[in-house]
């Protein structure tokens, strides 16, 4: 992949609350040669649909537990509600978009993760098919990619963490740079009472935070994603609130916002 493209990961209610002015940004970008490689999540969404559908789940560190029934919800809500509202956002921008899972093409191949005893259908990424991503952006459009992914057989379904969907996407493109859109400025941790974000962090102190309580919930599978997916050429991981304008471009210039993860 070339070095003028990075990966996006974002929340799919994070970019229900975005301007448009976010995904101007990100059409301006492509103007400029640099291409947003996008895999969303749908957390909030999920829970809401199952919620109306009276079907149980619950979470375990982070992940959602994850049977057949609610992987039904997960594929309905992520591949077909908010892939499209996300590709339908990007398009009124005049740039171009086209969405998909990783079911699609076998994009995403996956296996249980090593607490499917707990958590059920809920899958690690084992391969992308990463010349599909590269042909579609040679054909001009940006990626929107759902984190469902397949067994290698094809047959088995499996629900994939957006933050470890996203890592692995990164890795395997052999990008630079991931960013990670959230609704807060970065990493936080209380220093003389106040919190505060965390300009960067090192692998270590991200392990030492998540030990001490300072990184908790859902921001563990994002910090583990980033974590996963720094290596070979993948050399930071950015989180930053998308609410700031022109954030994506900020980033890319090297602007001091968010919280930079690094080796």
């Amino acid at each position: 992949m070339k070095n003028n493209c990075f990966v996006m990961k974002c929340g799919g209610s994070t970019l229900a609350a975005l301007p448009i002015s976010f995904f101007e940004d990100m059409r301006q970008l492509q103007d400029e040669g640099i291409v947003t490689v996008i895999v969303h999540g749908g957390g909030p969404a999920i829970s809401e649909t199952l919620g109306k559908l009276g079907i149980e789940s619950g979470f375990v560190n982070g992940l959602r537990v994850t049977n057949e029934a609610v992987l039904d919800v997960v594929e309905m809500v992520l591949s077909g509600q908010i892939n499209k509202e996300i590709v339908r956002r990007i398009q009124l921008t005049g740039a171009m978009a086209l969405g998909l899972s990783g079911v699609d093409g076998h994009l995403i191949e996956a296996k249980p993760v090593a607490n499917s005893h707990e958590v059920g259908l809920v899958g690690d990424v084992t391969k992308v098919n990463a010349e599909l991503i590269q042909g579609i952006v040679n054909m001009g459009y940006i990626p929107v990619i759902a984190p469902v992914g397949l067994g290698a057989d094809g047959g088995q379904r499996y629900n994939i963490n957006a933050d470890t969907a996203a890592g692995a996407v990164a890795s395997h493109l052999g990008v630079e740079q991931m960013v990670v859109v959230t609704d807060v400025p970065g990493i936080m941790k209380t220093v003389d009472g106040e919190k505060r974000v965390l300009p960067v962090v090192s692998v270590a102190e991200i392990e030492e935070m998540i030990a001490s309580g300072d990184i908790y919930g859902g921001m563990i599978p994002k910090v583990r994603a980033a974590i996963a997916c720094i290596q070979g050429r993948v050399q930071e991981v950015v989180i930053v609130n998308g609410s700031e304008p022109n954030v994506l471009s900020k980033v890319l210039k090297g602007t001091g916002i968010g919280t930079r993860i690094v080796r």
